[in-house]
């Protein structure tokens, strides 16, 4: 056993102690307790082993412990880097084999091509007039068209009017005789502006009639 330290005597009559006596062996006082966790640690291994190498052992053992971890630490992390990096495992036997050499030789589907018929484009239509000559309708042909004015038949004012719409800017503009067509009133002269194949076509068309100035323009349906 180690001797005592000078700094360990009993407060009472000074006598040396041990560091794990807790009474004067003098006097009978108890002596001071030593706190703290190497204190502890240093009486439980006296009264363990009967000796105490010294303070010096705790923080030597935490050293020794902190490198098992660090060491075991280490190797279980080199270990999951060399599965994870590791090669694909290819299956060497004979029914493997033939599968892959089946599945590169299959050969690849082939789409067959149904040839397809085109409706046949209907006609052109004719070309349009020049734009100081009148539109003729169409013969035998039905649609719509945008109503500029009607005047009496026998009148020439409807011709004049037509090509005064001309000059304005009007496009596909000519004069009907009403008495040639069942959607009309009879004994009129109808000067007309384009020619749709619906209502809606013709009904777009109205506003361009109102902004060259005929403000009573009307979308109507001809009928031979």
């Amino acid at each position: 056993m180690s001797s005592p330290e000078p700094e360990r005597q009993c407060p009472r009559c000074g006598t040396p102690y041990a560091e794990a006596q807790d009474y004067c062996l003098e006097c009978g006082t108890r002596l001071p307790a030593r706190s703290g966790l190497v204190t502890v640690l240093g009486r439980s291994w006296r009264r363990r082993f009967g000796w105490y190498p010294g303070d010096w052992i705790w923080p030597a053992l935490l050293a020794l412990v902190i490198a098992a971890v660090a060491g075991t630490a280490s190797a279980l992390w080199l270990t999951d880097r060399s599965d994870a990096s590791g090669g694909t495992l290819v299956d060497t036997s004979p029914v493997a084999s033939s599968v892959q050499q089946t599945t590169q030789t299959a050969p690849e589907p082939t789409t067959e091509t149904t040839p397809t018929t085109t409706a046949a484009a209907p006609p052109p239509p004719p070309p349009p007039p020049p734009a100081n000559q009148l539109t003729k309708w169409p013969a035998g042909h039905g649609g719509w068209t945008i109503v500029l004015d009607s005047v009496p038949s026998g009148s020439r004012a409807a011709y004049l009017e037509a090509r005064q719409a001309l000059r304005k800017g009007m496009k596909q503009v000519g004069v009907l005789n009403s008495s040639s067509y069942s959607s009309l009133h009879p004994g009129y002269l109808v000067v007309f502006a384009g020619i749709y194949g619906s209502e809606a076509d013709a009904q777009g068309a109205v506003l361009n009639a109102h902004e060259h100035g005929y403000g009573g323009a009307y979308p109507r349906r001809i009928t031979p």
